[in-house]
């Protein structure tokens, strides 16, 4: 993962290194849990290290699993887990942590100005998408619950939970609850989620790209509010793929368990979650039931008018890869302020006056979840909205949440073995703190406490500026940059235009050909260079070449773009693959020095595998060996350097696809036209640019094995989210920036 290039930056202070507990590496076989193979697992030199077996198929990363990977880059004790979708070797060489925070950007600012960000991709060779962010970015990430920390705790909250029936002054018109649905009792189909709202939070639906090998269930659009309800609960454990469905629960309105099966996962199982599921081993061990075979029965079980009920409901649906348009989530059902969402156990005891998810309970009853969910709706139906803000539940539940963070453990051991705790609380009992830049004007913060060394600045420049000072000093810094979000009205026309314009770079222009030339055999032709989309029959055209409009002016500089992004570093496309490719590659080890990975994809309908791939050199020149030997007589493969990175084809096999007639001419809406002329200085090309260029900077300043991350935590509005991205390395001691790159 080593640059290529050498050099040192010089430093005139000695690295100050943290005392960590020695870190064991992580071996072959564990790396080989990400789906990637490898030829050696475990780097020469004794540094910190990141693995480029990052993910599989999914290139996303949850702020959960984001904090969990932080938390362990920071701490690095043996008793603190590993992260479970990357690899840090030597984590006891890191130097500290450093995470830049560009707030209002998404994933769409990076693709829509990849150009600019020229510094940015070349520096930082990992890149991961990140989801749409909460209302509380910052505290997701560092792990933390509340925004008060213990010793901030007022005198009033510091004794036992009141009671939902104290008298307090509540204003149930300001419940977001009474809000949404009004102060009168509301019907079934008033609950039901939208369409909308399904798409807002990433319910599974129909015609969406990353659904397409999704199960359907029988439904006819006649659902009532006498349509019958089913609470529904899926246990899920740790592959090579991610989490996928381990058990289903199926409960009926009387409570009555109409389904629970336990199913056998396809891919090799890391983490059974046992504590969460109960599910062990042993017990799955004789289980021959699949994915499909649940399917199939719950398809047939579910009347057409059946409404489901969970809570999260959209990960029980994406386990089970089944798409229902009728569906109540309780978790939004019972809405909470800020876009935050109030936990099962805290509804079942508060509504229902039951307690569930007992840690210390021997049994554990998988289809309790279900019935507990079933019941929240119904009583939800019972009573109304009214009732319900009576109870004054996220006063309830702050107060819980506060009360849970003020049982502090005694010891340090006991603080970092403690799965809930944040990297602030871990950090105060090492005797450290966090650093937190940020401006004045910043809405998202991190609590001011004596484990978190809060900076407020004028402006980003001063933000900058104070960073090169304090980032040394601090084993964990948090940098935020703030910039301007653009509308949404905006934001939807940039989406259509980056749409459009992949579409006309993925789209060739070829010809002459007869009238009677063999259409077979051109198809044949055409996917031995790759996947086909769609061919469209056009005479007339007298050249090889892309569309030439407005959006592709910039083709050839963007295509010469993409082969230098550092993602694409040492890594080939080939096309022509067989099935036994693989094999026949591992019986030529000599043939193929520094290979790190090969990256079979797979048909998602079928499971098959396709006829291209992806191998992963440690360097540019083992690749072009290897290119140089696959593509000869021997191999007679097609292939070339790669051009598109995973994060990138990630993102793209997401969007909603943009069919155009060919060759129909493009102008960029007129919209964003006006409004990026009237930024000027903020014009977006020139902040991607600028703020990269100087990030990249100051990370070149930084001492050697300082893990830095960039991240563009997304957007949120009334008209919808947009996807985050992350970008991260390790400062090296032999890394240098090309010249003249970001100078």
């Amino acid at each position: 993962m080593e640059p290529e290039s050498e050099g040192t930056e010089g430093h005139p202070r000695k690295v100050r290194k943290r005392r960590q507990a020695p870190n064991k590496l992580v071996g072959a076989a564990e790396a080989v849990k990400a789906g990637w193979d490898l030829e050696e697992s475990q780097p020469e030199a004794k540094k910190a290290h990141l693995s480029t077996i990052l993910f599989t198929d999914n290139c996303e990363v949850t702020h959960d699993q984001l904090c969990e990977f932080l938390k362990y880059a920071v701490l690095g004790k043996s008793n603190v887990p590993k992260p479970s979708w990357c690899q840090l070797f030597h984590q006891d060489h890191l130097n500290n942590v450093v995470v830049f925070v560009l707030q209002g950007m998404s994933q769409l600012h990076f693709y829509r100005f990849y150009l600019e960000f020229g510094c940015l991709r070349k520096a930082f060779r990992h890149k991961f998408r990140l989801p749409p962010p909460s209302s509380d970015f910052l505290a997701d990430i560092v792990g933390l619950q509340v925004k008060q920390t213990a010793g901030e705790l007022p005198k009033t909250m510091e004794g036992s939970l009141p009671s939902p029936n104290s008298k307090a002054a509540i204003n149930v018109q300001n419940d977001p609850i009474v809000q949404k649905f009004g102060s009168e009792k509301v019907s079934l189909t008033r609950c039901l989620l939208t369409k909308e709202e399904m798409r807002t939070f990433h319910f599974p639906l129909q015609g969406f790209p990353d659904c397409e090998n999704f199960v359907l269930t029988k439904h006819n659009g006649s659902v009532t509010d006498n349509s019958p309800l089913f609470g529904l609960n899926c246990e899920m454990c740790l592959t090579s793929k991610g989490r996928v469905l381990m058990r289903i629960s199926l409960v009926s309105e009387g409570g009555c368990c109409v389904m629970d099966k336990l199913v056998k996962p396809e891919n090799k199982i890391l983490d059974h979650l046992s504590s969460f599921s109960g599910i062990t081993n042993k017990i799955l061990n004789p289980v021959t039931t699949k994915l499909k075979d649940v399917q199939r029965q719950l398809k047939a079980l579910l009347p057409p008018d059946a409404v489901l009920v969970g809570h999260s409901l959209d990960l029980d649906l994406r386990a089970l890869k089944m798409i229902h348009p009728y569906v109540i989530d309780t978790s939004l059902l019972y809405i909470r302020e800020q876009g935050r969402r109030f936990k099962l156990k805290f509804l079942a005891k508060v509504i229902l006056g039951k307690d569930i998810q007992c840690p210390d309970r021997l049994d554990h009853d998988a289809t309790e979840d279900a019935r507990t969910t079933l019941e929240l709706a119904q009583y939800f139906l019972k009573y109304g909205p009214k009732k319900i803000a009576e109870l004054n539940l996220e006063a309830l539940a702050n107060c819980q949440e506060l009360q849970a963070a003020s049982q502090e453990p005694r010891n340090t051991a006991e603080v970092l073995q403690h799965p809930n705790t944040s990297i602030l609380e871990s950090l105060e009992s090492m005797g450290q703190k966090l650093l937190f830049l940020t401006q004045e004007t910043d809405a998202g913060e991190l609590p001011s406490s004596r484990n978190c060394q809060t900076i407020k600045c004028l402006s980003n420049k001063e933000v900058l500026e104070q960073a090169r000072v304090e980032i040394p000093l601090f084993p964990f810094n948090i940098v935020q940059f703030s910039f301007k979000a653009f509308s949404s009205i905006l934001t939807e026309e940039m989406n259509k235009r980056v749409r459009i314009k992949w579409t006309e770079i993925s789209t060739v222009y070829a010809g002459p050909f007869s009238k009677n030339c063999n259409l077979r055999a051109l198809k044949r032709l055409f996917k031995s260079f790759g996947p086909v989309q769609s061919i469209t029959f056009v005479l007339e055209t007298h050249q090889v070449q892309r569309p030439v409009t407005e959006l592709t002016l910039d083709c050839d500089t963007l295509v010469h773009e993409l082969q230098g992004d550092s993602e694409n570093q040492g890594t080939l496309y080939l096309s022509g693959v067989s099935e036994t490719f693989k094999e026949q590659l591992l019986q030529e080890p000599r043939l193929f020095l520094g290979l790190e990975a090969v990256i079979l994809p797979k048909d998602l309908k079928n499971g098959k595998q396709k006829k291209y791939c992806f191998l992963k050199f440690k360097s540019f020149g083992s690749a072009q060996r290897a290119l140089n030997i696959l593509t000869g007589k021997d191999w007679k493969l097609k292939g070339r350097h790669a051009l598109t990175p995973r994060h990138l084809h990630a993102w793209l096999r997401g969007l909603p696809p943009e069919s155009r007639p060919p060759g129909l001419h493009v102008v960029p809406p007129r919209l964003e036209q006006e409004a990026l002329q009237t930024l000027k200085v903020d014009h977006p090309k020139i902040v991607a640019w600028r703020w990269g260029q100087k990030i990249v900077k100051l990370y070149n300043t930084l001492y050697p094995g300082t893990l830095c991350l960039i991240l563009l935590p997304g957007t949120n509005s009334t008209h919808g989210s947009l996807s985050g991205l992350g970008l991260m390395g390790i400062k090296e001691e032999e890394e240098s920036t090309a010249p003249g790159l970001c100078s």
